[in-house]
């Protein structure tokens, strides 16, 4: 009789089911043949005239010449209010306040001389001119510019973009029909992301290659690597002891209550990634450990991976470094509308979401998930025996320990002190990668051990992800879906005070399960806040709406592709894409419910600034 241990069966262990791919395949055909609207057609007129349309009006404006025959500071006037305007600063302070390095961030290269001639120009401008003009800048790129005014060429242009927008819906369609039945194994579902972007020609076959790697992509790869290293020293078994050692009954619920306790606050403050690639070994260990008789749980391991992942997702809004979301909504806030939020308000307004939604998590996951064992002392009781017969801290432990501590220092300080040091932004993807390459350099582990430990799967998902979130915002597909939904929740009724908070809330949380945070955050938040503005202007409801969409900018509770500590914990091998649906609608509603709560009760009690209420 053979008694080799199987290995563990996983998603990817099944083949594809046709029946759910039909769904999804039938989906996606209908989606394409259905005519494109007419509000289809003027987001794309404004993706793909819109910046030529705009540029030509400020040349003409300022200097009465037209953008193809201005001087260079000209040009570059030009380009740099059209980048203010379409992050929504529409006066004089706002746009005078662009430095350098943000005009570079928005796309607008230039050198000092070209800026200094610029920005003096624009000081001397009058500042009721300078903010009618933008004004009426705005009005002409989002209301006044049509179909109609372009040329037979132009037009052209935009029936193509509009085509793309489109086939990026119906691809919306099939990826979220396979994620969510499993259609196939989901790394597959993310390479039929990048085959129909560039069988359609969206993306040509050199960008689409390109597109697949990011900051994110490199991150998960590199965190997956050093959890590797750490379950091969036994590094994982000692900090899981060092965490649950002094609990008197290491029941389920404790465990699951200190993962969360500990988990959720500190993703405010430190990235969300790390923390799950840090816990994502300790719950293993707990739960290989805790089998003895019982035999295989997967219900046990599937509630540790869950209440990691949806940890860290309820952390994210608890301080401004919880995410880029937040500080994109920061800046969003100031630019549009001059107002300023200091980083201790905002633990102020964000905090309290967190620690109502610590209990409430643990109340959710201890429901959903029936686990047969429920008594976690033996995993404890064996951990220990396991670093018994291990002895003292040895040398490749001590060396993964210095090396994940050097990592961790680089990922909190790698936008600031970092920066300075080396003069280029490292990002937490570099970092994650380096100290994966330091664990082989130093002999902890070797490619062995990469290759057989880590998930490859969940990197390609992931950057399969990242295409996916990218498309639909450089093609304007998550703007025409965001401003599609807001404009149909207005017409209902939906658009001022706590109705128009939970249609920006309800859209921004549609928005981030399909794609990245910071880019969800990025495409939504100037279509919140400028209703809001419209709806009560100059009220604490625009503040209100910033926090708001920042907030529900981290409920990506839904999809295995919604964050990187979803797909972090994926690789476990023990979750299906509907076990995050099993927690994630209850907490989605949930987490809506405080956030409207506090939005109605709590932040109207702290106010904003001396702001009159909505």
């Amino acid at each position: 009789m053979d008694n080799t241990p199987k290995a563990k069966s996983s998603a990817y262990d099944k083949y594809i089911n046709y029946k759910r791919f039909s769904i999804a395949v039938t989906a996606f055909v209908v989606l394409l043949l259905i005519p494109i609207p007419n509000s289809m057609l003027d987001v794309a007129v404004e993706y793909t005239m819109g910046e030529t349309y705009l540029l030509d009006f400020y040349t003409k404006e300022l200097f009465d010449t037209p953008i193809d025959d201005a001087e260079q500071w000209q040009a570059l006037t030009a380009r740099a209010l059209e980048g203010c305007m379409r992050q929504g600063a529409l006066d004089k302070a706002s746009v005078v306040r662009r430095s350098m390095k943000q005009l570079k961030s928005m796309g607008v290269e230039t050198s000092e001389i070209l800026y200094g001639r610029y920005h003096t120009f624009i000081e001397g401008l009058d500042e009721a001119y300078v903010n009618d003009m933008m004004k009426r800048s705005h009005a002409m790129r989002h209301d006044k510019l049509s179909y109609q005014m372009l040329s037979e060429s132009q037009q052209k242009d935009v029936d193509h973009s509009a085509r793309n927008i489109r086939i990026c819906v119906a691809m919306v369609a099939f990826v979220v029909i396979c994620f969510v039945t499993e259609a196939m194994p989901l790394p597959g579902v993310a390479f039929c992301i990048g085959l129909i972007l560039v069988f359609s020609g969206i993306v040509s076959r050199r960008e689409v290659a390109s597109l697949f790697w990011s900051d994110a992509c490199w991150f998960i790869m590199g965190s997956l690597m050093f959890a590797a290293a750490f379950v091969k020293t036994g590094v994982d078994k000692r900090i899981c002891l060092l965490i649950f050692r002094s609990l008197a009954k290491p029941s389920v619920g404790f465990i699951t209550l200190i993962l969360i306790a500990v988990i959720a606050p500190s993703a405010s403050f430190i990235s969300d990634h790390a923390l799950a690639a840090i816990f994502l070994p300790i719950a293993m260990i707990l739960y290989n450990n805790s089998l003895g008789a019982h035999g295989e749980d997967t219900e046990l391991a599937k509630m540790l991976m869950i209440t990691i992942a949806m940890a860290c997702n309820i952390g994210g809004f608890g301080s401004p470094s919880g995410g880029a979301r937040n500080v994109i909504m920061m800046t969003y806030m100031e630019d549009m509308f001059g107002i300023t939020m200091g980083y201790g308000q905002w633990i102020v307004y964000g905090l309290p979401f967190v620690l109502i939604m610590i209990p409430i998590l643990w109340l959710v996951i201890n429901w959903r998930f029936k686990p047969k064992i429920r008594d976690l002392r033996p995993a404890l009781v064996t951990l220990k025996e396991d670093i018994g017969r291990m002895g003292g801290w040895n040398r490749k432990q001590i060396i993964a320990v210095i090396i994940f501590l050097v990592m961790l220092f680089g990922w909190i300080t790698e936008k600031n002190l970092l920066l300075n040091l080396f003069g280029v932004r490292l990002g937490i993807g570099v970092i994650a990668v380096a100290g994966a390459m330091a664990y082989l350099l130093t002999g902890v582990v070797n490619w062995r051990d990469y290759q057989e430990k880590v998930d490859w799967g969940v990197v390609w998902l992931y950057a399969g992800a990242i295409i996916f979130g990218r498309i639909l915002d450089q093609t304007g597909t998550a703007y025409w879906m965001a401003r599609s939904i807001v404009d149909g929740l207005a017409g209902i009724g939906f658009d001022s005070g706590p109705a128009l908070l939970g249609a920006g809330t309800a859209v921004t949380v549609g928005l981030t399960n399909l794609m990245a945070d910071g880019p969800a955050a990025a495409s939504v938040g100037p279509i919140t806040l400028n209703m809001a503005a419209v709806s009560n202007p100059g009220t604490t409801l625009i503040p209100f709406m910033g926090l708001a969409t920042a907030c529900a900018s981290s409920f990506a509770y839904l999809l295995v592709i919604g964050t990187p500590p979803n797909a972090i914990v994926y690789s476990s091998g023990y979750l299906e894409a509907k076990d995050f649906l099993r927690v994630g609608v209850i907490m989605a509603i949930i987490a809506f419910a405080v956030l409207l709560l506090l939005s109605m009760f709590y932040w109207p009690l702290i106010g904003f600034e001396g702001m009159p209420s909505a």
